[in-house]
């Protein structure tokens, strides 16, 4: 009996040395928020891959279901200056019907060097393209309508090539997709970018 309980007691005292050691030698990492890498990310050669969300709801009310993203693709063709093309998918459904959004939107941007920083880099952007959906209110409604805007951005590097983006765009179109309830809307986008090297 008295051997069990000193070896009880020995292994005992092995584990909690051993518990001990462990929590001595580890150290707490917090999950990464910001990596220097912008002007990595911006050079001539690199590819620009992400997608934002236009807008994604549910209304309790009037069983109303929206959802529209926008995955994009873009070539750094010098440093700081992307060309590239945005998809715009859609739908929306509701009590009786389903109503699809479509588009192509071809855009430029450019990251300014003025006022970056290692973790963050400002951009404008312009678009022209074309857009539609499959509501019909009149007979004057087209498969295709005409969309142009402007934006400027913010992309905030999270990892060596991950930005999370935010934009403000004033967009134009008379097609029926979400910029608001006329010609011209303003919308805001978040999205998360993927900076590819090129080399």
């Amino acid at each position: 009996m008295k051997q069990i309980l000193l070896l009880s007691l020995s292994l005992l005292a092995l584990t909690f040395d051993g518990i001990a050691q462990d929590q001595g030698s580890t150290e707490i990492t917090r999950p990464q928020t910001t990596a220097a890498v912008a002007s990595e990310a911006v050079q001539k050669g690199n590819w620009i891959v992400g997608a934002s969300i236009g807008s994604i709801g549910f209304n309790f009310k009037s069983d109303l279901f929206n959802l529209e993203i926008m995955p994009q693709a873009g070539y750094f063709i010098s440093e700081n200056a992307v060309i590239g093309a945005q998809v715009q998918l859609g739908l929306t459904a509701y009590d009786g019907g389903t109503n699809f959004l479509y588009g192509l939107t071809p855009f430029a941007r450019y990251y300014f060097p003025e006022g970056a920083a290692p973790t963050h880099r400002w951009f404008g952007e312009a678009r022209v393209g074309f857009a539609g959906s499959s509501i019909s209110d009149s007979d004057d409604d087209s498969v295709f309508s005409s969309v142009y805007g402007v934006g400027a951005g913010y992309a905030h590097f999270v990892a060596s090539n991950v930005a999370l983006e935010g934009v403000l765009r004033l967009t134009r179109s008379r097609a029926n997709i979400d910029v608001g309830s006329g010609d011209t809307g303003l919308s805001v986008g978040i999205g998360l970018q993927i900076y590819l090297p090129g080399r």
